[in-house]
């Protein structure tokens, strides 16, 4: 069948040489991957328009978790930043001043403390997006209470709780190294 096939091809094509006919690379026909398309008709047709698919990955950079850590919605819990480098104390923000920030909501006792914060935010956002800084050194995230804090070097750290603290604290340096390390990567956990 396979000689019948390729003798056909081979008496086309000189019957095609003689009476002057080029022949051409044949043309395929794929089926339309919109044909048939279920959302056709309706408002919003996936196959119609630019690819959706070509250029730039529209994934990239998306992490697993939120690069701020935040409770129901406010970062750090509802607390005030900013009272921790002013007042030396975690202080209850309001819903009165707020902030938004790196896709989270910031809360702070006063509008003063507010617009400190917005016009330095690296300046007072906790490191490791406001998660447990021991955590991140031990390449995972966790939560944070704010009474357990520590600024080092003009940076606010935070950790899950009072007993984690203390087990950070006892190298300090060291577990800033390697969550530095660790951090952002983490988030995709």
């Amino acid at each position: 069948m396979k000689v019948q096939h390729l003798a056909l091809i081979g008496f086309l094509s000189i019957l095609s040489l003689s009476a002057g006919i080029v022949p051409t690379s044949p043309t395929v026909v794929f089926a339309n991957p919109c044909a048939g398309n279920p959302c056709a008709g309706k408002a919003a047709n996936p196959c119609a328009g630019a690819n959706p698919c070509a250029g730039a990955n529209p994934c990239a950079g998306q992490t697993k978790n939120a690069p701020i850590f935040s409770d129901k919605g406010a970062a750090v819990r509802g607390t005030d930043v900013v009272a921790y480098f002013t007042a030396g104390k975690p202080v209850p923000g309001s819903t009165e001043f707020t902030y938004e920030y790196k896709g989270a909501v910031w809360q702070f006792s006063s509008a003063a403390n507010r617009d400190l914060f917005a016009a330095n935010p690296e300046q007072y956002a906790p490191q490791y997006g406001g998660y447990c800084a021991w955590a991140v050194s031990q390449n995972k995230i966790a939560p944070v209470s704010p009474d357990a804090w520590k600024i080092v070097d003009g940076k606010l750290y935070l950790n899950y709780d009072q007993k984690v603290q203390e087990t950070w604290q006892k190298d300090i340096p060291g577990f800033i190294a390697k969550a530095n390390v660790n951090w952002p990567s983490v988030l995709n956990k």
